[in-house]
């Protein structure tokens, strides 16, 4: 059984506003989304941070790598400017502001570990504690539907974060599901796959279920597919068309 919300805002606020941003995530909720997937990965010096690129240049002006830089120097940095000038200034944020500003709004969080390559139970164990540190309240009350759930294409990386934060519930990310992606699953404690819609077959749909597992789906930005993906089984899915695919369209 899926017990979270089924549609998601990916990395805040799909193509609206400045990916992986507070200011993002204030424009989901401007159009009804209670539900957010986001990217966590770690700087210099240990502190978790919200970002999806590995290096600065895209979505933040500069060079060299995340990891080159403490947290304080990237919260410093302009994570706006790149998508519109109404969004200068709009910072990177740190993990623990981001998710503390969605715990306050009622946003519930898929949290992508991210690491850098090296970084992944390093990533993996830091994300998971501050995880479980900021839910305790939730988790010992088995409010398990309000606690986020932890996904990741790295397998080090939830690894960790299932030592560190058992009760923590994690999801495998897969861009295509492999024969052996159940003993995978398994062997990590987890409860969800998530995968590349674009692989996915309503055959598979049906014995990731039948197997007992949540399956969510990235990222869906057509209305027709996103249908059909529900029909086949799909739990839920993350989608940069906020403004098109809403909040109740399940």
């Amino acid at each position: 059984m899926w017990p979270y919300q089924k549609i998601l805002a990916h990395r805040g606020a799909g193509k609206l506003a400045p990916e992986n941003t507070i200011a993002a995530l204030r424009c989901g909720l401007a159009h009804g989304f209670r539900a957010v997937e986001f990217d966590v990965m770690l700087a210099r010096d240990g502190v978790p941070v919200v970002m999806h690129d590995p290096y600065l240049g895209r979505t933040v002006a500069g060079s060299g790598n995340v990891f080159d830089y403490d947290a304080a120097e990237l919260a410093g940095m302009d994570a706006g400017r790149w998508f519109g000038k109404q969004f200068a200034g709009e910072p990177v944020p740190l993990f623990a502001d981001f998710a503390a500003f969605c715990k306050a709004h009622a946003i519930w969080m898929n949290i992508e570990i991210k690491p850098a390559p090296g970084f992944d139970a390093a990533t993996g164990a830091a994300v998971a504690a501050h995880t479980r540190a900021m839910f305790a309240d939730d988790i010992a009350a088995g409010a398990i539907a309000d606690v986020p759930l932890l996904s990741s294409f790295s397998e080090a990386a939830l690894a960790a974060a299932q030592v560190v934060a058992p009760d923590v519930p994690r999801a495998l990310l897969l861009d295509v599901v492999p024969r052996n992606w159940e003993a995978r699953a398994r062997a990590l404690g987890a409860v969800a796959i998530h995968t590349n819609h674009k692989h996915l077959t309503a055959d598979l749909a049906r014995r990731i279920k039948l197997a007992g597992f949540g399956l969510f789906c990235y990222t869906v930005n057509n209305p027709i597919r996103a249908r059909e993906l529900l029909a086949w089984g799909v739990d839920a899915f993350c989608t940069d068309r906020i403004d098109v695919i809403g909040a109740d369209f399940a």
